[in-house]
């Protein structure tokens, strides 16, 4: 049975939350409404694009309106990233296939990322604690214990493979904002000139390796896959 967080599950709000409450007398906004024209702003403008005038602008209303809801950009991030892990689907453990699970719940939060540039990076340094993200850690915490880890390997694991998928989106992003991919495969071209070109008395491996180090896959998630299956066989080796 899949499992999709609802509203009506939503945990306590945490002690540090800055929610205030909403006034009356402002125009009828929801933070559903605001999370949305938010995502809309992110996926426009980027991370530094963001901001509680350019989300007003989007709703046709004022930024004093929105802080009825959200109490500033930070929060606003965390409740963007919040709603992305609400989305995601996580299946029940099954131990027999308990590491292909772990994969895909890491795929789908590098993938989620990827849709929403910029939030990567809004993720990096925090611990999301909103009802979407705490139902999803709760049942891929399921999925690692259903491979018979033990807990602090399961501890570390639930903060490492979310870290990889998001710093990975985060990468890939700034990568995006940079070049484009004629620019991107330039880059590369001219990193691999760069390397044969060293003195090879001096750098005998980078020299040997040129072609290997800059070489373009042509599986465009390779390099991903490559450091996922590193990771979660790496885990698998801890029972």
């Amino acid at each position: 049975m899949a499992f999709v967080s609802s509203p009506r599950d939503e945990p306590p709000v945490p002690p540090w939350s800055k929610r205030r409450p909403r006034d009356s007398g402002r125009p009828r906004l929801s933070r559903d409404a605001i999370v949305d024209a938010a995502l809309g702003v992110l996926d426009a403008a980027g991370y530094d694009g963001l901001n509680m005038r350019a989300v007003a602008d989007a709703l046709g209303t004022g930024p004093a309106s929105l802080y009825a809801h959200v109490s500033g950009k930070e929060e606003l991030f965390g409740l963007m990233v919040d709603r992305v892990a609400g989305e995601m689907v996580v299946p029940d453990p099954d131990p027999e296939r308990w590491q292909e699970q772990v994969k895909d719940f890491v795929r789908a939060i590098y993938r989620n990322f990827l849709a929403h540039p910029g939030l990567a990076r809004a993720n990096l340094g925090t611990i999301p604690t909103g009802p979407g993200a705490v139902a999803a850690m709760d049942r891929f915490l399921g999925l690692l214990i259903a491979g018979g880890l033990p807990e602090r390997v399961i501890a570390y694991a639930a903060d490492i493979l979310p870290l990889y998928a998001t710093a990975y989106a985060f990468e890939q992003s700034v990568f995006a904002e940079r070049m484009t991919e004629e620019e991107g495969a330039e880059y590369v071209r001219q990193i691999h000139d760069y390397f044969a070109a060293l003195p090879a008395d001096r750098f005998p491996h980078i020299t040997s390796m040129a072609g290997a180090l800059t070489r373009d896959d042509p599986q465009p998630e390779a390099r991903f896959e490559f450091g996922l299956e590193m990771l979660v066989t790496g885990l698998a080796a801890q029972r």
